[in-house]
């Protein structure tokens, strides 16, 4: 099974378990039925988004220099711009 595969399962089968809470196939106590029932798709939404965030912000913070694929790419850059210049492309 391809990770599209099961990603697409597990939200078919969360969908199938909220729609059946949401339309009170299953009984539950008032309570969760009337107040966290409705609202738990956007604290889902929520959370997901807070986490992607927190991932993101973390990486971007101990995002590790590396000296050597600088020097790399600069020299890259210079051989790009000598193999124009010698074609005859002004920069």
């Amino acid at each position: 099974m391809t990770r599209a595969t099961e990603t697409y399962t597990v939200l078919a089968i969360a969908t199938v378990i909220y729609l059946a809470l949401f339309f009170e196939l299953v009984p539950l106590s008032e309570t969760l039925q009337q107040k966290i029932v409705p609202v738990f798709p956007w604290w889902v939404l929520m959370s997901f988004g807070s986490y992607s965030l927190g991932y993101l912000g973390w990486h971007v913070m101990t995002f590790s220099d590396c000296p050597e694929a600088h020097q790399e790419l600069m020299q890259e850059i210079q051989q790009a711009k000598t193999d124009l210049t010698s074609k005859g492309v002004t920069l």
